[in-house]
C-alpha cells in the first residue's frame, strides 16, 4: 500500500483484529484508518471527494488489506465495491451523500424488495440479507422490482419484470442482526429491511449504460469487477494462512517426533501450495489487466478475454481454499483454538468461499 499516509496502519490492524472479532465489527480504530486513507471511497471520484482510484490499484489495495485481516478486506471490498455505484447516481444526490468524512455503502446484490412507482416517488418494502458493514453504514443500496399500483410487473423493454436499484438512507432502515457465521464476523454482514418507504425519484440508478461522470472505470463489467474484487479477499487470506502455517508446523511441541523425511514432505507440501497460489496470483492478474488495457486503448473488452478473467478469478479462489485445507492438519490444535490467529484466518477463508459467485472453479 504504497501511497498510504499511515505507514503503521498494519501494526493497528494487527493489534485490534482479534478485538474486532469479538466485537462483531470493525474496531473504532480499525474504522479510522479507513475514513483516513478513504478506503471506503476507493471508487468514489475525487470531484465527490472519493479517492478515485481505478480498478488495477484497487484490487491490489484490496489483496493487502484482506491479507493483513480478513474481515477488514472483505468489509472494505463491499462497501467500496457498493460506492462504485457512485459514477451512476444523480450528481446532487452524489455530492450530498459523499459530502459527509465517515460516509460508508453497505447492500446486497440479490432482489430483495419491491418499489410501486408514484407520481413522487418510490414506495418501498423489502428484507436484504448479507450487507457487509453493515453496523457502520451511512447508506445502503437495494435491487427491487418495480410494480405498478395495482400491483402488477411493470416491464422492461425485453418484456421481463423490470428490477431498479434504490439508495435508502440509514435512519430509514432496520439492521435485522442474523450474521451468526463462523468465520469473517467482524464484517457484521447483517440484514436490513424497509417498510413503506418512500424514497424520491433521483433516489434511483442503473449501473454500467447510465454514466454520471466522466471518469475511466466505471463501464467495466459489472460481474468481473465483483469476481475480481472477490477472489483477491481469498488471495490475501491465503498469503496469511500460508505464512501462519509454516510458523505452526514448526512451533508444534511435538516436532522432535517428526523425521527429516516427515519434516521435508510439509516443507514440499507447503512450497507446493504456495507456488500454485502465486502462479495463478500471476495469470489473474495479466487476464485482468489486459481486460483493463482494452477498455482503456479501445472502449470494449473482448468477450474471450472477460471469459478468461471470470475463469482464472474462481481458479484463484479455488486454490486458495484448497491451500487453507492442505495445510491445516499440519498446524497442531493451535490452528483449532477459536481465539488463534491461524485459525480466524482459516475460518475467515472458508467463509468467503461460500459466495456464488465463486462456488464453482469452472
Amino acid at each position: 500500500m504504497q501511497n498510504t499516509s499511515i505507514k503503521n496502519w498494519k501494526e493497528i490492524v494487527g493489534k485490534f483484529s482479534a478485538v474486532s472479532e469479538g466485537l462483531g465489527a470493525l474496531h473504532p480504530e480499525i474504522l479510522e484508518l479507513a475514513y483516513q486513507e478513504k478506503w471506503f471511497k476507493l471508487f468514489v471520484p475525487e470531484i465527490y471527494g472519493g479517492a478515485g482510484k481505478k480498478l488495477p490499484e484497487i484490487l491490489r489495495l484490496e489483496e493487502e488489506l484482506a491479507e493483513a485481516d480478513g474481515s477488514l478486506g472483505w468489509t472494505v471490498t463491499l462497501c467500496a465495491g457498493a460506492a462504485w455505484f457512485a459514477g451512476f447516481l444523480d450528481q446532487r444526490l452524489a455530492e450530498e451523500i459523499f459530502a459527509e468524512r465517515e460516509v460508508c455503502f453497505a447492500g446486497s446484490g440479490a432482489v430483495g424488495g419491491t418499489a410501486i412507482k408514484l407520481e413522487n416517488g418510490y414506495l418501498i418494502n423489502g428484507y436484504w440479507k448479507y450487507a457487509s458493514g453493515a453496523l457502520h453504514a451511512t447508506i445502503f443500496t437495494a435491487n427491487c422490482t418495480i410494480k405498478q399500483m395495482d400491483g402488477t410487473d411493470v416491464l422492461d423493454e425485453d418484456g421481463n419484470p423490470e428490477v431498479m436499484s434504490f439508495i435508502l438512507k440509514k435512519e430509514e432502515v432496520e439492521i435485522l442482526s442474523g450474521w451468526s457465521y463462523f468465520g469473517l464476523i467482524a464484517t457484521g454482514s447483517h440484514a436490513f429491511e424497509a417498510k413503506d418507504l418512500l424514497v424520491p425519484l433521483n433516489r434511483t440508478f442503473k449501473i454500467n449504460n447510465d454514466i454520471k461522470v466522466a471518469d475511466q472505470g466505471f463501464d467495466y463489467p459489472f460481474l468481473q469487477l465483483a469476481e475480481t474484487t472477490l477472489a483477491v479477499n481469498s488471495l490475501g487470506m491465503s498469503r496469511h494462512f500460508i505464512r501462519l502455517a509454516d510458523d505452526a508446523f514448526f512451533a508444534r511441541s511435538g516436532i522432535q517426533r517428526y523425521s527429516e523425511e516427515q519434516v521435508a514432505f510439509f516443507t514440499s507440501e507447503l512450497n507446493g501450495c504456495k507456488a500454485e497460489v502465486e502462479s495463478l496470483r500471476d495469470q489473474f492478474y495479466t487476464a485482468f489487466d489486459q481486460s483493463w488495457d482494452q477498455l482503456i486503448q479501445n472502449g470494449s473488452i473482448e468477450e474471450d478475454q472477460l471469459q478468461m478473467v471470470s475463469l482464472t478469478s474462481r481458479k484463484l479462489a479455488h486454490a486458495c481454499r484448497r491451500a487453507a485445507d492442505s495445510l491445516f492438519h499440519y498446524c497442531g490444535l493451535e490452528a483449532a483454538k477459536k481465539e488463534s490467529e491461524i485459525n480466524r484466518v482459516w475460518r475467515d477463508i472458508h467463509t468467503a468461499s461460500q459466495h456464488a459467485l465463486l462456488t464453482f472453479e469452472n
